[in-house]
């Protein structure tokens, strides 16, 4: 099952998804992220916090939804945080698609500790949500199952 996290820069919070959920994936299971307007670069603090946790990054980087054109995804999660007025990305095609809003961990202001525990906070509500995920009974779930199921995992 391919899984394709989306948000507005790819520089953050899909990137922080897309890695925990490869860390935590079986094999078959794979994620890809990608943003509607990507920066070009991945924050190096969403590198540094993934590092800290014991997450590889390798091969992460920031990239456009055309990427992934030749192989679409079976499901698209969108991570942008609609509250804090960001066009949340769309992708058009058959794959399922959830939303799971996840407020910026880089738009927080403060000192290092603060901004540091924002980023680490974000992390772990990314891995609740995976390993949630990845505990769905797929072989059980009939397509709607399965969208409801994704749902219900954004309101974690």
């Amino acid at each position: 099952m391919r899984v394709l996290f989306m948000c507005t820069a790819n520089s953050c919070r899909s990137i922080l998804s897309e890695a925990m959920f490869n860390h935590l994936a079986p094999e078959g299971f794979v994620a890809v992220s990608a943003g509607s307007f990507p920066k070009g670069q991945v924050l190096p603090r969403s590198l540094t916090t993934l590092q800290q946790a014991g997450i590889s990054i390798e091969g992460l980087s920031s990239k456009g939804n055309d990427a992934f054109a030749d192989n679409p995804p079976d499901i698209v999660i969108t991570v942008c945080d609609k509250a804090a007025g960001e066009a949340c990305p769309v992708y058009f095609g058959p794959a399922l698609k959830a939303h799971w809003g996840l407020e910026d961990p880089s738009e927080v202001r403060g000192d290092e500790n603060k901004v540091d525990a924002a980023f680490r906070s974000t992390l772990a509500r990314i891995e609740q949500r995976c390993r949630a995920f990845l505990a769905l009974p797929f072989e059980r779930l009939d397509r709607a199952e399965l969208q409801q199921a994704l749902n219900n995992i954004g309101t974690l």
